[in-house]
């Protein structure tokens, strides 16, 4: 794994502290190939990322901390759940953002052209009005993701809540 700019620090014969931040793509798959065959070992891993997809897709459990203190702590998805709600996707052409503020569930609006982005705790209702009371097309439904979760859940309370749900 010549070329690796990380730093692993053996602990224990059971756990491995492991920071991977800067390296290259090929060096970061061979990282993980290796990290993942020592988990399956037995061996504890704790690795510090700001690459949350990497822990959404790698972590068993993940602890998020704001300010020092433990904010969530769990599985990806019990991460995710913790930041309710969905993203309604659709293609709108003359989109009114005061109407679609106005749809009963949408907590938050982003127009980007034609493409309405509706941050919803009731994606339901708003894919039912999108799809009987306008004329938009390609509707997607979307959970929030890693990243709005943890936004929602180490941010300051009202900029965290505003970038969670996208309106910054």
């Amino acid at each position: 794994m010549a070329g690796l700019n990380f730093r692993s620090v053996r602990m224990t014969k059971t756990s491995i502290l492991a920071n991977a931040e800067r390296c290259c793509v090929e060096g970061r798959r061979n990282f993980w190939a290796t990290i993942r065959k020592d988990a399956e070992k037995g061996r504890t891993v704790l690795f510090a990322t700001h690459y949350l997809e990497e822990a959404d897709a790698y972590a068993d459990r993940i602890v998020l901390l704001r300010h020092g203190e433990i904010v969530a702590d769990g599985t990806a998805a019990e991460i995710k759940s913790k930041s309710a709600g969905r993203t309604v996707r659709a293609t709108l052409p003359d989109a009114s953002e005061p109407e679609l503020r106005a749809i009963p569930g949408a907590d938050s609006v982003e127009l980007r052209g034609e493409t309405v982005l509706i941050h919803s705790s009731d994606s339901d209702a708003v894919a039912r009005y999108l799809l009987t009371s306008t004329p938009a097309r390609d509707l997607e439904i979307t959970a929030r993701g890693i990243e709005e979760a943890f936004l929602a859940l180490t941010g300051d309370d009202k900029s965290a809540s505003a970038s969670a749900t996208g309106a910054i």
